[in-house]
């Protein structure tokens, strides 16, 4: 297999990667699996063969998508914990409210 294919499926799993660790809870996983996916776009982009083979951007349209999802879970996470700590900051505000006055 070419070193450019090789990369490509590497960061193809390492998307499939984060798509299952995004589903869980567990943050170190969803570090590791973004690293993981930092170092095979550094491949990708070192190979730099991707910018001329067709073949090669055949593939990385094809990897558009799975890379989309992710963004897309990514940024609903993300906006889950924000109204989260939103709701849980606007409780503690009217339970517990604070000692010292500014």
């Amino acid at each position: 297999m070419p070193l450019g294919l090789a990369a490509l499926d590497e960061l193809s799993a390492a998307f499939e990667e984060l798509r299952g660790a995004l589903d869980g809870v567990d943050a170190a996983e969803i570090e590791a699996a973004t690293q993981r996916i930092a170092k095979a776009a550094s491949a990708v982009r070192a190979i730099g063969v991707w910018r001329s083979d067709e073949a090669m951007k055949d593939r990385l349209k094809a990897l558009q998508p799975l890379m989309e999802s992710a963004r897309i879970r990514t940024n609903l996470l993300a906006d889950h914990a924000n109204q989260r700590l939103a709701i849980l900051a606007a409780q503690g505000a009217e339970t517990a409210p604070l000692v010292y006055g500014r």
